[in-house]
């Protein structure tokens, strides 16, 4: 015989074992769940794809830059995003297609780097750069500035 507190039961217990995140939600998505198609991309970290192009909208050249040498961390939205370890020093250029209302509150493009090891030997934020069509519009030393670098284009 089906009963509905068990259902309630079994509910409350996936939570828990799924800390906390509704593991029942994903049941009722069934096959759509199975197959990957849940609206996250695979893996849940790394590189998104460049936003598609929109009609109307004005187009900027947007490149991301980090100095520094060794390796790190960079987060990075605005032309694509992703968070991965990278190589410096690293840069990522693309183009942003602002719509007619980004192009009016602004579209925000940013990096922010990890740690490197500083020339005294501690550790402190690696430098970043933010260029829109050519021109460097943000710049952070990773000292004085330790909240990386962000832009919002109009």
């Amino acid at each position: 015989m089906h009963h509905a507190k068990d259902d309630d039961r079994r509910d409350r217990a996936d939570r828990v074992r799924s800390g906390g995140r509704t593991a029942h939600r994903l049941r009722e998505r069934g096959a759509e769940a199975e197959a990957g198609r849940g609206g996250r991309a695979a893996g849940g970290f790394g590189e998104r794809p460049v936003r598609p192009a929109k009609a109307g909208g004005a187009t900027h050249e947007v490149t991301l830059e980090v100095g520094g040498t060794g390796k790190t961390a960079v987060m990075y939205n605005g032309i694509g995003s992703g968070f991965e370890q990278q190589t410096l020093p690293w840069s990522k250029s693309g183009t942003a297609e602002l719509t007619a209302a980004e192009q009016k509150v602004g579209y925000l493009v940013s990096v922010i780097p990890g740690t490197i090891n500083g020339a005294d030997g501690t550790l402190q934020q690696a430098p970043c750069v933010i260029k829109v069509d050519g021109k460097k519009v943000v710049e952070s030393d990773g000292v004085t500035t330790t909240k990386g670098c962000s832009y919002t284009i109009k």
